[in-house]
């Protein structure tokens, strides 16, 4: 594969102007938060977040990619022949995702007992995920923010009232799809445990959910977690960036009754409102 023009200039932390990037994947690269916007008057143009997750994202998504990962690793190499630094020449270090829990949780990785219990203001990564196995009637809850996923505690109540009004078990794993990568969602196909995402409530978040998440696991093992609440939380949300947004990926539909209910009151109300919103809602 011969990698675009454009896309060298993003990964090189330039910018590119959006008439110059396909627009099927410039699509994706918003909903996964690797770019952003840069205005130039009634013109727009985009910049990588982190090139770094750029290229990642690209070398999961298609195999024709790994050329960035052999580029990579022959400068990297280059470079610690020339400084000595042998740790330049990694191409991938931190395989896998993290992981939290509010209660201890006994789980199995390399088919040893593994108890996930981190202490108050810390969590755990599970970097060989592929031997990682929990509990069948433990929920998975996907955290797309790493700020409501480390402060998980404070967010408690919010949860366990959900669960119980949804007729969810009580047991929860939480997760967080970072660093970018599709190690998370790998795993959740191959484990049969139900996975609730927890996103922005907004139109990008749900696209995210619906094509990097359900698609691969499924309706019956998949949900959006949507609060009894979101209806007033979204009258006091952001209409900017519910208007950025609007061209992206105002067709999105689902034909789930409760997220259908969503994108719809999302285009109503012309607001989006931030998961993070939910955070000091409940502290214990």
């Amino acid at each position: 594969m011969v990698i675009s023009a454009s896309l060298q200039v993003l990964m090189a932390g330039g910018q590119v102007a959006a008439s110059k990037l396909n627009g099927k994947l410039l699509d994706e690269l918003m909903a996964e938060g690797l770019l952003s916007v840069v205005t130039h008057g009634s013109r727009k143009s985009y910049r990588a977040r982190d090139a770094e997750a750029l290229r990642r994202f690209l070398i999961d998504k298609d195999e024709g990619y790994r050329i960035l990962e052999v580029e990579a690793s022959g400068s990297r190499a280059s470079m610690a022949m020339g400084t000595g630094n042998s740790k330049l020449a990694m191409v991938r270090s931190c395989p896998g995702f993290p992981v939290n829990s509010y209660e201890p949780i006994e789980c199995f990785l390399g088919g040893k007992p593994f108890m996930v219990n981190p202490q108050d203001g810390s969590f755990l990564f599970v970097a060989e995920w592929e031997t990682f196995t929990i509990p069948k009637d433990v929920i998975v809850i996907g955290i797309e923010n790493m700020e409501n996923f480390r402060m998980i505690r404070r967010q408690r109540m919010f949860f366990e009232e959900y669960l119980r009004s949804h007729g969810f078990s009580n047991k929860v794993l939480f997760v967080s799809r970072y660093p970018q990568s599709t190690d998370l969602r790998r795993w959740l196909c191959i484990i049969p445990n139900h996975y609730l995402h927890f996103g922005d409530f907004d139109l990008a978040g749900i696209s995210i959910f619906l094509f990097e998440f359900q698609q691969y696991v499924g309706k019956e093992r998949s949900s959006f977690l949507i609060p009894d609440d979101i209806e007033s939380r979204l009258k006091s949300g952001s209409g900017k960036r519910y208007d950025e947004q609007y061209c992206r990926f105002k067709d999105i539909q689902s034909d789930v009754r409760e997220l259908q209910q969503l994108i719809e009151l999302i285009h109503h109300e012309r607001k989006a409102f931030d998961q993070e919103g939910y955070i000091c809602c409940n502290t214990l």
